[in-house]
């Protein structure tokens, strides 16, 4: 089955993490997105359920609705040999549906922390008292975004006769504290230090004037042209706005941010997936977790608030020893930011060649798209102006 998505050989987190797995110990894996998690928790899983098939027999936590989906997609193609069932609890899509989903016995439950409880309430016959099995995926980002009351709330209806597994990218205080509530004498492993970024990833920045930030995306998007690439923003607005502007320029551009809805993030993320857009534009929200088997360039348009989302951002290209490139735009006012980055990742990023001349050849061209981009928002938003992340 491995086989079948491509694996042919484990990746160091499976190698370190699947044997203790499989003797029954309770794991913590610190591992990067894109290492190859997702099996190593998942493959012991498949091989107790081959043994024993039961219904609700492992529970797997994540941050994101995009997360929880691309997990479920995977294990049931690792386990479609022997017909594993996964059911997907998230928001933004109908309980009803999700309720009939349980209610045919799954052995697999996917989801994020407040769906599962609003159904563990509210959904007759859905209860989690025979579950063996408990996974905590990013679960910095699952406290980060303060999912812990839901996350007690659900040790409390499990039994304490289970096996626990919890990945995370960084061991930060609250993953400690988590840890020590929920795992027994765990084994730790793991294949990524604090902040590391992969061998096979060209670093980059190209240094600019915060009012041409704009004429400069556009110019490294032309530089590399033919590649496909995630460009990040810091607010949905700046998402909303750099999505429209780049395809005023004919840059087959899509955004996905917080508000948009379920439906219409999968879309976009399922035309940038296969290849119909080439530019996908994202909040650091939709960077977590989004399972694109190979972008070829990462763009920080903004530059990351902290190193740990930069690690994140840039785990999205260079995956599984591919080669990838990041450029990180920085203006005047994030230089310090920038230096706080590089030296966390111990990383001296090299400089990506803009003469300044060639870059405002495009000036005029950009302007207008950028005018044409506002007055679209505006007509969008019923002449409202909308904030957000």
């Amino acid at each position: 089955a491995a086989a079948g998505l491509g694996w042919t050989s484990p990746s160091a987190i499976q190698e370190q993490a699947v044997p203790h797995l499989l003797a029954g110990k309770d794991v913590i894996g610190l591992a990067q997105t894109g290492s190859g998690k997702t099996g190593a928790f998942s493959l012991p899983i498949l091989q107790q359920l081959i043994d024993k098939p039961q219904a609700h027999f492992a529970l797997i936590l994540s941050p994101t609705r995009e997360l929880a989906i691309q997990i479920a997609e995977q294990v049931e193609a690792l386990g479609s040999r022997v017909g594993v069932k996964c059911a997907v609890l998230v928001g933004g899509i109908d309980m009803m549906a999700q309720a009939i989903a349980l209610g045919k016995r799954p052995h697999i439950v996917v989801g994020t922390p407040g769906r599962v409880v609003d159904h563990l309430s509210n959904t007759k016959g859905f209860s989690l008292k025979g579950l063996k099995h408990l996974v905590l995926d990013e679960a910095d980002k699952l406290l980060d975004m303060d999912f812990e009351a839901e996350i007690d709330q659900i040790l409390k209806v499990i039994p304490r006769e289970r096996r626990t597994q919890l990945f995370s990218a960084t061991m930060t205080n609250k993953v400690q504290k988590l840890q020590r509530a929920c795992l027994v004498q765990p084994v730790k492993v793991e294949v990524a230090s604090k902040y590391s970024t992969v061998d096979t990833l060209r670093q980059q920045y190209v240094f600019v004037p915060a009012k041409h930030k704009d004429v400069y995306l556009a110019y490294v998007l032309n530089e590399l042209a033919g590649c496909s690439a995630m460009v990040f923003t810091r607010t949905c607005d700046n998402t909303r706005r750099a999505a429209l502007m780049l395809r005023n320029l004919g840059f087959g551009a899509v955004p996905i941010h917080g508000q948009m809805s379920q439906p219409k993030r999968l879309g976009a993320l399922n035309k940038f997936k296969s290849g119909e857009r080439s530019v996908l534009v994202a909040t650091d929200v939709a960077a977590r977790g989004i399972d694109i088997p190979s972008v070829d360039v990462v763009i920080n348009y903004d530059v990351p608030q902290n190193s740990k989302d930069y690690v994140h951002r840039v785990g999205r290209t260079a995956r599984a020893g591919r080669s990838g490139r990041s450029v990180t735009i920085v203006t005047q006012y994030d230089v310090e930011q920038f230096q706080k980055i590089e030296h966390l990742t111990e990383v001296k990023m090299e400089q990506f060649k803009a003469e300044r001349d060639e870059v405002l050849i495009l000036l005029e061209r950009v302007s207008e798209a950028q005018r044409m981009a506002t007055m679209q928002m505006k007509e969008s938003d019923g002449g409202r102006g909308k904030g957000g992340k």
